[in-house]
Parts: structure tokens; C-alpha cells; sequence
């Protein structure tokens, strides 16, 4: 068995946990839209729960698929 891997060190030496971290795009969008979400849950939040929308959590779930597309669309035009 080939061992010269663990003897020379990493290949990646400036990998460490910080240094070079990767967020994908959706990553970003997810995040972005999260904290537009919870604004946006935050204004109308005594409106969903009043009794005139019909289903409050399908409400709440396309709120947050409208913001998360809605920030994807603002990162790529960014």
C-alpha cells in the first residue's frame, strides 16, 4: 500500500476550515431568501393568521419559494 499520501501531507494545504470556503449559489439565494422571508412573514403575519387565507402554511411556503426565487434572481443580475 501506497502510503506516500499521509507522509508528504495534504495536497490542499491551504484548505483549512475558513481559508478557502465554498457557498454555492443556491446557498446564497437560500440565506437571502430566508431573511426576506422573515420580513416579509414579520408585515404580514396577523394578515395569514386571520382567517381569510385558506391554507396559512401554503401561504407562508409559497412566501418563502417567491422570496428565495426572488433573491436567486437578484445575485444573478448582481
Amino acid at each position: 500500500m501506497n502510503t506516500s499520501f499521509t507522509q508528504q501531507g495534504s495536497h490542499l494545504p491551504d484548505l483549512i476550515f475558513g481559508a478557502s470556503l465554498y457557498f454555492p449559489p443556491i446557498f446564497k439565494a437560500f440565506m437571502l431568501g430566508t431573511v426576506i422571508w422573515m420580513l416579509l412573514h414579520h408585515v404580514l403575519r396577523d394578515w395569514i393568521y386571520s382567517g381569510e387565507v385558506w391554507h396559512p402554511t401554503l401561504m407562508d411556503l409559497s412566501l418563502f419559494v417567491i422570496a428565495v426565487s426572488g433573491s436567486l434572481w437578484i445575485l444573478a443580475s448582481w
